[in-house]
């Protein structure tokens, strides 16, 4: 016995039924760990178990070795704040098929490395990562910081210039001392800061990286989201405001010319980072962050320093310009090795 529907009840049942092809809601993103477990890294994952303040941690890192013929030279990447040792991916691949050894910490706090609560320091970060060369039996190493990356790099030089064969900075924060411009804020104050984030605010701040944003940025933005979203986000925004305030306090600009390595100096021209930006006064903000002119001086700086200069291109050169960085850096390494 068939049913027979009247046509405009069928009508309406059409058209409230979902069609075939419409675009399901988004959905939430998953919590991610504060160890990033699932995430992928781009080689396998080592971990160094160290002590500091009484606490037991541990230190991640990815030590890969060449796919070319080994020059015998081992480059170490040093992430910046926002970022962990994975974002390193494309340099690992063109390093390593150059016949580089890489090694590519995430720093206590950071990535799938231990988040303690502890007094932070770039001398803490250098010594940890001097102890990571050490378990690998690497005596000498290129080292390579971007962002926060770059004042740590610079601060492993000063304390190990027997271990650096080579400095490399890209586009480091820390060019200029934020405490002469930048009003002070409390740890407490900038972890309270921390516990408001959202996922269109850090958008917004990492947009600002960038010369064209691009839709595969994003992936580094939920990185930082998700993390907000798990249980133990309070001890996560802790470590970056304390983090936020080492970089704060412990300028390296002051000492650049102490530095002895040979220096490559890599600057996005595009680059107006300033720490703590949001609460510099309007009328002074255009005179900080102007990495056009923080490029010059340091590299003037740092005794017999080499500039790089990349037009249209921001904070993050090995992302935005990945050939023009890439080049740059290959170049000043082969210098290296005559």
């Amino acid at each position: 016995m068939s049913v027979r529907v009247p046509a405009l009840l069928l009508s309406a049942l059409l058209l409230s039924a979902p069609a075939a092809n419409a675009q399901e809601p988004r959905r939430a993103p998953e919590a991610l760990g504060l160890g990033m477990e699932g995430y992928p890294y781009p080689a396998p994952v080592q971990f160094l178990p160290v002590t500091l303040e009484g606490q037991d941690l541990r230190m991640a890192y990815m030590d890969v070795k060449p796919t070319a013929n080994a020059n015998g030279r081992t480059v170490v990447l040093l992430h910046g704040k926002n970022f962990f040792g994975a974002y390193w991916k494309d340099t690992i691949r063109v390093l390593t098929g150059a016949g580089f050894r890489v090694i590519a910490p995430d720093q206590v706090g950071f990535g799938k490395s231990s988040k303690p609560a502890i007094a932070y320091s770039f001398h803490t970060l250098a010594s940890l990562t001097k102890k990571v060369l050490d378990t690998a039996g690497v005596k000498q190493a290129v080292v390579v910081g971007h962002s926060m990356g770059g004042m740590l790099a610079t601060r492993f030089a000063l304390m190990y210039p027997e271990t650096t064969s080579q400095l490399v900075l890209e586009n480091p924060i820390g060019l200029e001392d934020y405490r002469e411009s930048v009003p002070w804020k409390s740890t407490e104050d900038l972890y309270r800061e921390n516990l408001q984030a959202t996922e269109e605010g850090l958008r917004k701040y990492q947009r600002g990286y960038y010369v064209k944003w691009k839709p595969e940025y994003d992936e580094y933005v939920q990185v930082l989201y998700r993390q907000t979203l798990s249980g133990e986000y309070p001890r996560m925004a802790w470590v970056s405001a304390a983090t936020q305030q080492m970089i704060y306090e412990q300028p390296v600009v002051h000492e650049f010319p102490l530095v002895r390595a040979p220096t490559l100096v890599v600057i996005g021209q595009e680059d107006r980072t300033v720490v703590g930006k949001g609460s510099v006064p309007p009328a002074l903000l255009p005179k900080l962050g102007q990495y056009p002119a923080l490029g010059k001086k340091t590299a003037t700086a740092i005794p017999g320093a080499t500039l790089v200069e990349l037009p249209n291109v921001g904070h993050i050169p090995h992302f935005e310009s990945p050939d023009r960085w890439h080049a740059a850096l290959l170049d000043f390494l082969r210098k290296g090795s005559k």
